[in-house]
């Protein structure tokens, strides 16, 4: 009998708990010729009560009427929708909320009112993956819980994404983000915009920075009263040709130069580094335009916040940590403990501190990246340490490897850092690449493992070549390319979702072609050697390149790194280093190092000066570097027959690579060294050609000794249109080839 009351109290409660449920939720049906209505209160409100007609028209049956409300035309026993503009306390938030029958929209201005359409159409099931591709539910009916209140505010007062589908105002608008280039009358570095040194150097050399003993065109002298009365004009200027903008740069130039003379230096001592001397100057500029946002980078010498130096309430810093490792979330890095100390630095600093945020490989825009696990856990750490804006930065317009998800998952954090980062991913995952969605996800972790294991720095200019002993090994490689078959299995039947897996075979595709140029002749390289001894390109290798190429310019992959080459320059590089093979006396002989090249740039060691391929010209690909002190590589002839040397050094002088000053041919006999032959060089020249420089060594004597050692004298000091502080000349070295002429 028990059983059978609890039986009864069960279904009752069940019952009323339905019920409940259905009073406590209004329902809008899509029934064909019912007639639903978007109420608007005022002409304001009718642009964002167009964009949501425009979107549940395509999942509806019948379409919506948009009309103004008044008492006479509502019947508030049918359920609909209010779009309102009110004024608000926070200019910055909008809120969802409900009565009995009525949805209202509310938001204090028509930008906020359409952001609040968005949210309730995400909210209901639509979404907007990038620019072209949105998902259209098909909805029986809108349900929406009765008498309830829901105010959005963002994480972030500024937000801005750059990565390419950001370059399109709609879908800017949904996600909610502010573009830059509409903002900002100035943006970026600009000392140079401001004070053109092309215009000033020569005939006001004291507008510039001493630096080092002399004046430097890079950057500005923060002291210098002309300077404050010429940048103020030029300001004045910009801000009536650009009355709408909001802010404007003041900002050093992308360089390590700054101003030491003694006005500077003083300034910089007092407030703890040239931090000091730049607000000084920041504050007199601000204090001229108290109603002008003015923005300014803490980068590199400015990275650290001045010390006992009040900051005008108008300036607006801009935090640029270059140097984090990406792999890990900025909490677990034990090494970041002074980066730490600079956030709360800041934050005693000033309320306004925004972050520059790099979320991609800026050398190699195809090569995978494994940063998105840090994403959440790293916006959640700047939005609780008083961060107020984050400029993004990604592929720019280039739609780089995982770009789609990345820019993404991104967006949705500017907006709500607290968001579900693993059910975000999974319903984009889900809607983007439909049933390859699994494989997607398991390819993500895959590398996201690898990376993790190896335990190393994940650098934004680092690539291909640097990890491939981490999670970028020919194992791993080969695990990510039998995924993708998977993924790419799962949608074979599907052209446009192919496409979208396709793309990220292509990032394992030019992961393997930069390795293939690497490891030469070595497995997985791209040379091989005939039958008949003659060197030539692995089968079909050329061929997938040219796709290659083919495939990044059908995707709109014009460059493949920042300012980098184009894919068809990658291609031609590609058929270059074809040739650039070359047979020797010297191929495959022992040779040391009698001075250790850096360890970041030992390719694969004393075996690539002899391997018979020429380096050609991307600095990671075999050459072998000397950071600052002078390459001597001993060869053991063994009194073969020669009597000429081929060096091959790179000129790159933008990466601080130059040619050497001198070399010296010593050869081993009776237990001692004796000096054979040495070649000065031609004095440096300013040249931003990256290119090899042959040089030929010549002697009838080479051959009578067992061993000769090459001696290579580097830069003792950097050309002065290249020079900065604690930076060294570099020397790079690849094919040392032997020949009897």
């Amino acid at each position: 009998m028990r059983k059978i009351r609890l039986y009864f109290l069960f279904l009752f409660l069940m019952t009323f708990n339905l019920i409940s449920m259905a009073q406590a939720t209004l329902s809008i049906q899509n029934l064909p010729d019912k007639e639903n209505v978007i109420f608007i209160n005022s002409e304001r409100s009718n642009a964002a009560a167009v964009i949501l007609k425009t979107y549940l028209d395509q999942s509806w049956k019948s379409p919506f009427s948009i009309k103004r409300y008044y008492k006479n035309n509502f019947d508030e026993k049918v359920s609909s929708i209010h779009l309102v503009i009110e004024n608000s306390k926070d200019k910055n938030s909008f809120s969802i909320n409900s009565d009995e029958n009525t949805i209202y929209l509310i938001a204090p201005n028509e930008k906020l009112l359409s952001y609040t359409v968005y949210t309730f159409l995400e909210n209901i099931g639509f979404r907007k993956f990038t620019a072209k591709e949105v998902l259209i539910p098909t909805l029986s009916e809108i349900t929406f819980p009765k008498n309830s209140e829901t105010i959005h505010l963002p994480s972030f007062e500024y937000r801005v994404l750059y990565y390419p589908d950001a370059f399109d105002q709609d879908f800017r608008d949904w996600h909610k983000l502010d573009w830059h280039r509409d903002d900002f009358s100035v943006w970026g570095h600009s000392f140079d915009k401001l004070l053109p040194a092309k215009e000033f150097f020569k005939t006001n050399p004291e507008y510039f920075a001493w630096y080092e003993g002399e004046r430097r065109s890079e950057s500005l002298c923060m002291t210098n009263k002309k300077v404050l009365r010429n940048v103020i004009k030029k300001i004045a200027t910009i801000i009536s040709e650009h009355p709408n903008t909001t802010f404007i740069s003041v900002s050093q130039n992308d360089e390590a130069v700054f101003c030491e003379c003694d006005h500077c230096t003083r300034l910089n001592v007092k407030h703890g580094g040239p931090s000091g001397s730049l607000y000084y100057f920041l504050n007199k500029v601000a204090k001229h335009f108290p109603k002008q946002k003015i923005t300014t980078l803490a980068y590199q010498h400015t990275f650290r916040p001045p010390t006992h130096l009040k900051i005008q309430t108008n300036i607006y810093t801009l935090l640029c940590p270059i140097d984090l490792n990406r792999g890990k979330s900025i909490l677990d890095e034990d090494s970041n403990s002074s980066f730490l100390q600079i956030v709360d630095g800041w934050n005693k600093a000033t309320n306004n501190l925004y972050v520059w945020d790099y979320t991609v490989q800026f050398s190699n825009y195809l090569s995978p990246f494994p940063n998105f696990h840090t994403f959440s856990d790293n916006y959640t750490f700047f939005q609780k340490n008083n961060v107020k804006g984050i400029f993004a930065q990604g592929y720019a317009d280039v739609p780089g490897d995982l770009s789609e998800l990345r820019q993404y998952l991104l967006a949705k954090l500017l907006w709500n850092s607290d968001i579900d980062i693993e059910a975000t991913t999974d319903d984009f995952l889900n809607g983007f690449y439909g049933p390859a969605a699994p494989f997607v996800k398991n390819y993500l972790n895959k590398l996201t493992e690898n990376q993790k294991r190896s335990d190393r720095k994940l650098d934004i200019y680092s690539g291909p070549i640097q990890e491939r002993t981490t999670f970028l090994t020919p194992k791993a490689m080969h695990e990510y390319d039998q995924i993708i078959a998977q993924a790419e299995e799962a949608v074979k039947e599907n052209p446009s979702l192919f496409s979208r897996v396709n793309k990220i075979r292509l990032a394992l595709e030019y992961v393997y072609f930069e390795q293939s140029k690497f490891y030469g002749f070595e497995r997985n390289g791209m040379f091989a050697t005939n039958k008949e001894g003659v060197k030539v390109i692995q089968s079909s290798l050329t061929e997938r390149v040219v796709q290659f190429a083919n495939t990044c310019n059908k995707l709109g992959i014009y460059e493949l790194s920042e300012e980098g080459i184009a894919p068809n320059k990658y291609l031609s590089n590609w058929l270059e280093i074809t040739k650039n093979t070359a047979t020797h006396l010297g191929e495959k002989l022992t040779v040391n190092f009698r001075s250790e090249p850096a360890i970041e740039y030992a390719a694969k060691g004393t075996k690539s000066l002899v391997d018979g391929i020429r380096g050609h010209t991307d600095y990671n690909i075999n050459w072998v570097g000397w950071y600052g002190i002078n390459p001597q590589i001993e060869l053991e002839t063994n009194e073969i027959n020669f009597n000429q040397i081929v060096l091959h050094f790179l000129n790159s002088q933008r990466n601080w690579i130059f040619l050497p000053k001198k070399i010296e041919v010593f050869g081993f006999k009776n237990e001692e060294w004796h000096l054979i032959t040495e070649k000065k060089l031609l004095d440096l020249e300013e040249n931003y050609t990256v290119e090899s420089k042959r040089i030929v060594v010549s002697s009838s004597e080479f051959s009578n000794f067992e061993k000769i050692k090459i001696a290579v004298e580097n830069q003792k000091q950097l050309p002065l249109w290249r020079k900065r502080k604690n930076k060294k000349p570099m020397v790079m070295l690849d094919e040392i080839e032997l020949y009897n002429k």
